[in-house]
C-alpha cells in the first residue's frame, strides 16, 4: 500500500465501512462519486503551508487528528426545547435541522408539500431519484483540487436539498440550522447542501453551525447555489461553534443572466475557521455582492478565501469582508477577481478592513485584480488598524467611560457588515452575539 494511503487507513476504513452499510445503493453513480472523490483526496492530502492557498492557514490539528464520520443518524438526545433558542431567525421561517450532518426530521418545520417547491433532506431526494438533484449535485464544486471538497464528496450523505422553481418568491427565510454533537470521539461531519433558485424567484437561505459540546470535531460543509435568470437570492452563514470546533465551508455559487445574489459570512466561533467562497457570474447582467464579518479572540485562526469570477459582459460585484481580532487570534483574508477577455463593461469593488484590539493578533490580508478585458472599472484594497483614539477621546469628553467608548467604536466597526443582512429577525439576533462575543473579549482583556 502506498505511503499516502497508509496515512488515511482510519478514514479508508471508514469509507469501508460506509460502502457496507448502503446495501444496493454501493452500485449507484453517486457511490461511483464517492469513490472517485475518496481516491482524489488521497493523492491532495491535506493541505500544508506548502501551498500557496493556505500559506497562512497551519491545519497540523486537522491533519493530525483521526476524525471518525458519522454514517448513521442518531438524535443525541436532542429535544426541541433545546434547540428551539438556537436558531436565527422568527417562527414563521422554515426551519431544517440536521444533527451531525443528518436530516432531523422531527426537530425540523417543513411546509406541506407545495409543487412549485421541494425543501427537506438531500438523502431523501437523491432515494427518489430527483432528477435536480441529480442534475446539479457535484456540478460546480470540484473534487480535482479542493482536497476538503474531495472529502466531503467521499462521504456525503445528506444535507440540505431546496429547489424553488420558476416565479416563486418566498416572504420568509429558510433556515437550515446544524448541530454538532460528539459522543466524546473526535468527529467529522459532512453536510451536502444543493440549493437550486429557478428563474425569476426570490428566496433568503439561512446556514447556522452550532456545536453542542466542547469535544474535537471537524465540520466540512459543501453548498452548491444556483440562481437562476432575473432571481434575487440573499444567502446568510452563521458560524458560532466550539473552541475545539474546526469548521472548513465551501460555497460554490453559479449565477444566471440578470440575477442578484448576496452572501453575508459572520463567523463568531471554532478553533479553525476557513470559509473558500467562489461566485461565478456566467452570463450578462448579473450582479453579486460578498460581505464577511469575522470576530477572533484568544488563539482562533479565521481564514476568508473568496474568488468572484466575471465571465461575461456588464455584470458587477461587490465585496466588502472585515475582521476584529482580539488576544493572540490570526485573521487571513485573500480576496481574488477575475475579470475574463469578454467580460467588457465590469463593475468590480473589493474592500478589506481590520481592526486589531491586541498588539498580538495579526492579519494576513492580500486582495488580488487580474484582468483580462480593457474596459472595466476594478477597484481593491485593504486597512489595518486599531481604534481611532481622537474618537475615543470625543468620546470619553462627552461623559462616557473608556471601556464604553472602546465598545461603541468596535461595535460600530462591526455594524457595517451587519446592517447589511435584510432579514430583520437575523439581523438583531447578530447584533445580541457581537455585543456578547465583544463584552467576552474585553473581559479577557482586563
Amino acid at each position: 500500500m502506498p505511503t499516502t494511503e497508509k496515512k488515511y487507513d482510519w478514514l479508508l476504513k471508514n469509507f469501508d465501512s460506509l460502502e457496507k452499510s448502503l446495501n444496493g445503493e454501493s452500485k449507484s453513480p453517486i457511490h461511483a462519486m464517492r469513490k472517485h472523490a475518496l481516491a482524489r483526496f488521497v493523492e491532495l492530502g491535506f493541505p500544508t503551508a506548502h501551498n500557496e492557498e493556505w500559506r497562512f492557514t497551519n491545519i497540523t490539528p486537522i491533519r493530525n487528528t483521526q476524525f471518525h464520520p458519522t454514517l448513521h443518524f442518531a438524535d443525541e438526545g436532542i429535544t426541541k426545547s433545546r434547540v428551539e433558542p438556537l436558531f436565527v431567525t422568527d417562527a414563521k421561517s422554515i426551519r431544517l435541522v440536521f444533527i451531525n450532518g443528518h436530516f432531523a426530521k422531527n426537530l425540523s418545520n417543513t411546509p406541506p408539500s407545495i409543487k412549485q417547491m421541494k425543501i427537506g433532506s438531500l438523502a431523501s431526494a437523491l432515494q427518489s431519484g430527483d432528477p435536480t438533484a441529480n442534475q446539479y449535485l457535484a456540478r460546480y464544486a470540484s473534487v480535482e483540487t479542493s482536497a476538503f471538497v474531495a472529502l466531503n464528496t467521499a462521504f456525503m450523505q445528506d444535507g440540505a436539498f431546496v429547489q424553488i422553481e420558476d416565479g416563486i418568491a418566498l416572504d420568509d427565510p429558510i433556515e437550515c440550522l446544524y448541530l454538532t454533537a460528539s459522543s466524546g470521539r473526535p468527529l467529522i461531519s459532512n453536510p451536502r447542501n444543493l440549493f437550486v433558485v429557478g428563474k425569476n424567484s426570490r428566496a433568503t437561505i439561512v446556514e447556522s453551525y452550532v456545536a453542542l459540546d466542547e469535544n474535537a470535531c471537524l465540520d466540512n460543509v459543501v453548498s452548491e447555489i444556483i440562481v437562476g435568470e432575473n432571481s434575487v437570492v440573499e444567502h446568510d452563514k452563521l458560524e458560532m461553534e466550539g473552541e475545539n470546533t474546526y469548521h472548513v465551508g465551501t460555497i460554490q455559487i453559479h449565477q444566471m443572466a440578470g440575477s442578484n445574489y448576496t452572501n453575508n459570512v459572520i463567523s463568531l466561533g471554532g478553533k479553525i475557521v476557513r470559509n473558500n467562497i467562489t461566485v461565478v457570474l456566467a452570463d450578462q447582467n448579473a450582479e453579486s455582492t460578498l460581505n464577511g464579518l469575522s470576530l477572533g479572540t484568544g488563539d482562533q485562526l479565521i481564514d476568508s478565501h473568496t474568488t468572484i469570477d466575471h465571465t461575461m459582459p456588464n455584470c458587477t460585484s461587490h465585496e466588502l469582508y472585515k475582521s476584529i481580532l482580539d488576544g493572540r487570534a490570526k485573521g487571513v483574508f485573500n480576496g481574488k477577481i477575475f475579470v475574463r477577455q469578454d467580460a467588457q463593461k465590469t463593475d468590480a469593488k473589493q474592500t478589506n478592513k481590520t481592526l486589531l484590539l491586541s498588539d498580538d493578533a495579526t492579519i494576513n490580508t492580500k486582495p488580488q485584480l487580474e484582468i483580462f478585458a480593457d474596459d472595466v472599472k476594478c477597484t481593491h484594497g485593504a486597512t489595518v488598524g486599531q481604534l481611532d483614539e481622537e474618537q475615543v477621546f470625543y468620546l470619553r469628553s462627552r461623559g462616557i467611560s473608556e471601556r464604553s467608548a472602546r465598545d461603541i467604536l468596535t461595535f460600530a466597526f462591526a455594524s457595517d457588515v451587519v446592517e447589511r443582512v435584510h432579514s430583520d429577525s437575523l439581523r438583531e439576533r447578530l447584533r445580541q452575539f457581537i455585543q456578547h462575543r465583544l463584552e467576552e473579549g474585553r473581559n479577557t482583556r482586563i
